[in-house]
C-alpha cells in the first residue's frame, strides 16, 4: 500500500527543471555540501574500521561504496550512507568468529537479504521495533565502543569483552602511554568544545579538526604513538571474500543480524532526516533496496557493512544539500583521497581516533532518550537492553529487551484498575472498574466487592474497553446478590465495552475514545437496575454511534465563549446531541447568579441522569479577555458584562499558579489570562449549590479546557496547572 512518504509530489502540469538548471543547483548547493560531508565521514570511517577490528581500508571502501551506490540508487534524498558505529560491536564479533575474508561473504549476504526486504515492500515493518529498544541498543553500542577505545587512548589495546575492558582498566591506568593519552585528551576536548567555537570557524567539521590537530601534535610532541597502518593502496585491499566452511547456522544468524540492524538503523535515520527538510519524502522500500545493493558491493570488495548514518546525513542537510548528488560526490571524494593520499592517513595516531570514538560512543547515550523512557515507564526496558548489549552481545541484548517490552505491553493491555470506597460524607459506595476487564481480574473484583457493606447504596462505574463473559458474570452475580440482600446497585457505563453486549457474541475491544471521553468522561447512556438483568436473554443492542439521532443524549454541559470560531463538537470529537452548550462573551459564570441563562442551563443539565460532566472552555485570541487586559473595550454594554470577570483579573495580577504554568509553557499574557479565567470560573461553579450537590451526590466531574486556535491544541486547565491533552499539527504530517 503506498503512502504519502513513498509517493512523489503530484504533478503540477509544469515541466521539470532543465539539465542546465539541475547542474546549476548541484554546483551551488550539492557540491559544497559534499565536501563538508566528506570531511565529516573520513575520520569517522577510519575510526569505525579500527573499532570493528577490521582493516583500515575496509572503512574507506565502505564509505566510498555507501556514497556512490546509495547516492545513485537511494530513496532518501538527503541521507548519506557509510560504515556506522551502530554495527561496530556485531561486526567485531563476526570478524572474530569467522575471520576477515569470510566476513565479507556475510556482509554481502546481508545485503541480499536487505534487497529482498526492499523488493517485498516490507520496509516499514522494520520500524515496528519498540523505539526504546533501538535507543537502548545504540546506547549499549556507545558504551561498548567507549570501553574498548579508552584502552587505546591510554596506549594499550582493547579486550574482547566489556567485562575484561572494565576489570583490566586499573592496570592499564598504571601503564598509560603519556603521549597517546595527551593526544587523545586534546581530541576529546576539541570534540566536546566545538559547539562553543565562533560561527565562522565552526563551519569546519569538528571531527576533522580534532583528528588533524591530534595528528599534528603527534609529529611535534616527544614519544612515538602508534599510528594507522595501510598495506599498499586501496585497490590492493580489494578482493573477493571466502565462502564459509561449515557451521551454516551461525553464518545465517550473523547474516540476519546484520541485515536487520543495518535496515532498522538506515530506516530510522531516513525518518529523522525527513524531519529536517521540506523536500521530497523518503521512499523506504527503495532506500532499503539501495542499502542492500551497497552492502553486496562493499562485502564483495572487502569493505565494512553500510547503513544510513544520522551524523553525516544531518551534516548534509545543514550544509544546504538539495539532492542525492551531494551523497554521490562525497563518495567520489573519499575514493580520490583513499587512492591519492594514503600517506596522509598513515600519519594519524590511533589515540586520536580513539578520542574521536570515545566521544561518538558517549553521544550515542542520549539523556533525552533516558528521560523519555522514564516518563513513559520504559526505563527498565532501556536499562536491561543496554546492559544486555554491553555484557552479553548485541543480538541477545536486543532479544531480551524486546521480550521485556512485549511483557510490559501485555501487562498494560490486560491491566485493570479496581477501587471500592465510600463517598465522603454519605453512606453511598462507589466501585470503579477501569481498563481491560477479563477473567484475570476476577480475584481483584472479588476483593473489591467484599469490601462493600451489606445493604449499601452502590454506584458501579465501568470504564472498560474490553469485557469478557467471565468478568460480566462476576459483576452481574454480585450485583444481583447485593440487591437481594437489601442493597441498591446503580451502573454507570463510561467505556466503549458495555454490559449489554457481553452476551450477544464474542467479546471485542471497544472503539477508540474521543477527547471528550478521555478527559471529561464517557457517555452515560443508561442506568441499570442490577435486579432486572436476565442471563437468559441478551439486552437490546443500541444503534451504532454513527446512526442518525432523533433525540438528544447529552453527557456534558459545555460552557464556552460566543466566539464563532469555537466549535465544541469539533474540539471534543463528540457527536451532535452529546453536549448541552451554553455560550456567552468570555465564557463567564457570574458569581452573583444574575445571569439567568447560565442558571437555567445548570438546572436543566444537572437534572439529566446521563450528564456526568460540566466543562468550561476558554480559547486563544479572545476579544473579551483582551478587553479585560486593556482595561475596557469602550462599549458600555460589553464592559458591564466584563465586570463579572474582575475577579479573574485580580487573581491574574496576584500571580495565579495557572498563569505561572502557562507562562512556563511559553504562552503570552492574553493566553495566560484566558486560562486563569477558566480556573476562576471552575472555582465559581464549584461553590454553586446545584453544582456542589451534583459533585457530592452523583460524582459529576467539573473540568476546564483551553483551545489554541492557531495550533488546534487542547489543554486541560485545573485550579493550579495547565497540561496539554492533544497536539495536532496545523500542517499535514510528512510521516
Amino acid at each position: 500500500m503506498s503512502t504519502v512518504a513513498d509517493t512523489p509530489p503530484p504533478s503540477t502540469g509544469q515541466p521539470g527543471p532543465s539539465w542546465s538548471e539541475r547542474l546549476s543547483s548541484i554546483a551551488r548547493y550539492d557540491l559544497p555540501a559534499s565536501i563538508v560531508v566528506f570531511l565529516v565521514a573520513l575520520p569517522l570511517s577510519l575510526g569505525i574500521a579500527i573499532a570493528s577490528d577490521a582493516p583500515v581500508e575496509a572503512g574507506l571502501i565502505a564509505a566510498a561504496v555507501g556514497g556512490l551506490v546509495v547516492g545513485l540508487l537511494g530513496g532518501s534524498v538527503l541521507q548519506v550512507s557509510g560504515p556506522a558505529a551502530g554495527l561496530t560491536v556485531v561486526v567485531a564479533e563476526v570478524i572474530h568468529q569467522f575471520g576477515w575474508k569470510m566476513s565479507g561473504f556475510i556482509f554481502a549476504a546481508a545485503g541480499v537479504v536487505q534487497i529482498v526486504f526492499g523488493l517485498s515492500r516490507i520496509a516499514r515493518a522494520a520500524l515496528a521495533i519498540a523505539p526504546v529498544v533501538v535507543h537502548a541498543m545504540l546506547a549499549g553500542i556507545g558504551v561498548t565502543i567507549a570501553l574498548q577505545q579508552v584502552h587505546v587512548l591510554l596506549g594499550g589495546t582493547s579486550h574482547s569483552t566489556a567485562f575484561e575492558n572494565i576489570t583490566q582498566l586499573p592496570g592499564q591506568l598504571l601503564n598509560l602511554h603519556g603521549t597517546a593519552f595527551f593526544i587523545g585528551l586534546v581530541v576529546i576536548a576539541i570534540m566536546l568544545g566545538w559547539r562553543y567555537v565562533p560561527g565562522r570557524i565552526r563551519v569546519l567539521p569538528g571531527p576533522l579538526v580534532a583528528v588533524l590537530i591530534g595528528t599534528l601534535l603527534s609529529l611535534v610532541v616527544p614519544g612515538d604513538p602508534e599510528r594507522i597502518q595501510i598495506s599498499g593502496s586501496l585497490f590492493d585491499a580489494i578482493g573477493l571474500p571466502e565462502l564459509p566452511r561449515g557451521d551454516w547456522g551461525a553464518v545465517a544468524l550473523a547474516v540476519l543480524t546484520i541485515a536487520l540492524i543495518a535496515s532498522v538503523e538506515s530506516l530510522l535515520s531516513a525518518v529523522a532526516i525527513d524531519k529536517l527538510h521540506t523536500g521530497r519524502r523518503a521512499n523506504f522500500d527503495r532506500e532499503l533496496t539501495a542499502q542492500g545493493a551497497a552492502n553486496v558491493t562493499s562485502g564483495l570488495l572487502g569493505g565494512l557493512p553500510v547503513t544510513g548514518v544520522i551524523v553525516r546525513s544531518s551534516a548534509n542537510v545543514a550544509a544546504g544539500a538539495k539532492s542525492r548528488a551531494s551523497a554521490f560526490l562525497h563518495g567520489v571524494w573519499v575514493l580520490v583521497f583513499s587512492v591519492a593520499l594514503v600517506g596522509v592517513v598513515e600519519q594519524i595516531p590511533k589515540a586520536a581516533l580513539a578520542g574521536l570514538l570515545i566521544v561518538v560512543g558517549i553521544q550515542l547515550v542520549k539523556i533525552a532518550h533516558i528521560k523519555l523512557a522514564h516518563r513513559t515507564g520504559d526505563l527498565a526496558v532501556y536499562a536491561v537492553t543496554m546492559l544486555g548489549v554491553v555484557f552479553l552481545n548485541l543480538l541477545e541484548g536486543v532479544i531480551i529487551g524486546l521480550a521485556l517490552a512485549f511483557i510490559l505491553l501485555l501487562w498494560r493491555v490486560v491491566h485493570v484498575s479496581i477501587t471500592a470506597g465510600p463517598v465522603i460524607g454519605t453512606d453511598r459506595w462507589i466501585v470503579s472498574i477501569e481498563g481491560t476487564c477479563t477473567f484475570l481480574a476476577l480475584p481483584r473484583l472479588s476483593k473489591a466487592f467484599a469490601e462493600v457493606p451489606a445493604r449499601a447504596d452502590v454506584l458501579v462505574e465501568l470504564t472498560v474497553d474490553f469485557l469478557d463473559h467471565a468478568a460480566y458474570e462476576a459483576i452481574h452475580d454480585w450485583a444481583s446478590q447485593h440487591q437481594k440482600a437489601g442493597g441498591a446497585v446503580e451502573f454507570v457505563e463510561t467505556g466503549p465495552a458495555r454490559m449489554e453486549h457481553a452476551l450477544t457474541g464474542p467479546p471485542r475491544r471497544g472503539r477508540a475514545r474521543r477527547l471528550i471521553d478521555e478527559v471529561l468522561g464517557r457517555h452515560h447512556e443508561r442506568t441499570v437496575d442490577a435486579g432486572t438483568a436476565d442471563h437468559s436473554q441478551a439486552p437490546p443492542v443500541p444503534p451504532p454511534p454513527d446512526a442518525p439521532r432523533d433525540r438528544q443524549q447529552p453527557n456534558s454541559l459545555f460552557l464556552t465563549c460566543a466566539d464563532p470560531r469555537i466549535a465544541p463538537n469539533v474540539i471534543t470529537h463528540s457527536d451532535p446531541g452529546d453536549l448541552f452548550t451554553v455560550r456567552n462573551i468570555g465564557n463567564l459564570v457570574p458569581a452573583d447568579g444574575t445571569d439567568a441563562s447560565v442558571e437555567a442551563a445548570l438546572a436543566l443539565a444537572l437534572k439529566q441522569p446521563n450528564v456526568r460532566n460540566v466543562v468550561v472552555c476558554g480559547h486563544s485570541d479572545c476579544s473579551a479577555i483582551q478587553a479585560l487586559l486593556d482595561g475596557g473595550s469602550g462599549e458600555p454594554a460589553l464592559d458591564n458584562w466584563l465586570s463579572h470577570a474582575q475577579l479573574t483579573l485580580e487573581h491574574y495580577r496576584a500571580g495565579h499558579p495557572v498563569a505561572a504554568a502557562a507562562a512556563a509553557a511559553g504562552f503570552a499574557e492574553p493566553a495566560q489570562l484566558s486560562m486563569v479565567n477558566v480556573a476562576v470560573q471552575l472555582e465559581t461553579l464549584r461553590h454553586h449549590p446545584l453544582m456542589r450537590q451534583a459533585l457530592t451526590e452523583r460524582g459529576v466531574r467539573l473540568s476546564g479546557l483551553y483551545f489554541d486556535l492557531a495550533t488546534a491544541r487542547v489543554l486541560a486547565v485545573t485550579a493550579d496547572d495547565v497540561t496539554e491533552i492533544t497536539k495536532r499539527s496545523a500542517e499535514p504530517a510528512a510521516v
